[in-house]
């Protein structure tokens, strides 16, 4: 039931052009922002507060309103991203800066780890970089089993190739490298599993950080660029950013390039703060000994 409900209001919000989502998603948002015991307002708030402790008590609730106002359009949005036409999605697309980083990297024979954080658009992202390289990306199936078949089919459509997160998965990405390709990969996804991930700074507070990056980078010497589709005003679409990893992702030590995994998905928040996804729990898993930010 709840998977129809989700379906029916992708396809109603579907049925409008961005600029009349966007400014739906906006007043929801503003409602949103007015209940304080909400989970989505309480997660927002305490990420907010642990990340930009030094931002006064003011400019933090400025920011968790328009975060909430920003996640509204992210999932209103997706109507228009997975249920339009890839040609019309993609003309989107206003503006596109840092590209050739990843293009020189083809060129010098390199395979292409591309990392899209829970930033703007990220299935926009997505979207283009398979539909302008042979991109094979890790998919986690959403817990709405209903939902499957019609992410599944959105995200393909442009050519792309999604393989779940598990050990097939993850030798999906290594063959793609080896053949000198494009993986994509959401780098701020909290791990699974023990043996998947360590602790690292985000923010200057400790995260469970994966450790798939650093292997990957390791056995095939691939090169790391980020991307993210940042949300412009005025439902105008998007512009697409392209920034070469820390140089620290190729280190040796995985403490250090974890480190700059996370360091490089914070270059690219300040861009558009706000588009960040803060609603998701990025500090649920926490080092033994330390009670949960979230209560």
């Amino acid at each position: 039931m709840r998977a129809l409900l989700i379906k029916a209001l992708l396809h109603f919000f579907a049925l409008f052009p961005l600029s009349t989502v966007h400014t739906i998603a906006t007043f929801l948002g503003r409602k949103i922002a007015l209940r304080p015991s909400l989970r989505l307002t309480q997660v927002t708030r305490t990420n907010i507060r642990l990340c930009f402790p030094h931002l006064s008590p003011s400019a933090q609730e400025t920011l968790v309103k328009e975060s909430l106002i920003e996640t509204c359009k992210a999932f209103s949005e997706l109507g228009a991203l997975w249920l339009w036409r890839a040609d019309r999605v993609l003309a989107l697309v206003r503006e596109v800066s840092g590209e050739a980083c990843l293009q020189q990297a083809l060129e010098r024979g390199q395979g292409v780890v591309l990392l899209t954080p829970h930033l703007g658009a990220w299935e926009l992202a997505g979207l283009y970089a398979s539909s302008r390289y042979t991109l094979t990306a890790l998919y986690r199936p959403p817990k709405l089993a209903g939902l499957h078949d019609l992410i599944h089919t959105a995200r393909e459509r442009a050519g792309g190739h999604f393989v779940p997160t598990d050990q097939s998965g993850v030798r999906a990405l290594y063959k793609a490298l080896r053949q000198r390709q494009v993986v994509g990969i959401l780098p701020d996804q909290v791990p699974s599993d023990a043996s998947s991930g360590i602790f690292a700074p985000f923010f200057g507070k400790p995260a469970y950080t994966m450790v798939l990056v650093y292997r990957l980078v390791r056995k095939t010497g691939a090169a790391v660029i980020f991307t993210y589709a940042e949300r412009l005003p005025q439902g105008r679409g998007f512009h697409l950013h392209f920034l070469p990893a820390p140089a620290n992702m190729m280190a040796e030590n995985v403490e250090v390039a974890v480190g700059a995994l996370n360091q490089g998905v914070e270059q690219c928040v300040p861009n558009c703060t706000a588009q960040y996804q803060w609603s998701y729990k990025r500090f649920k898993r926490r080092p033994e000994g330390t009670v949960s930010v979230y209560k």
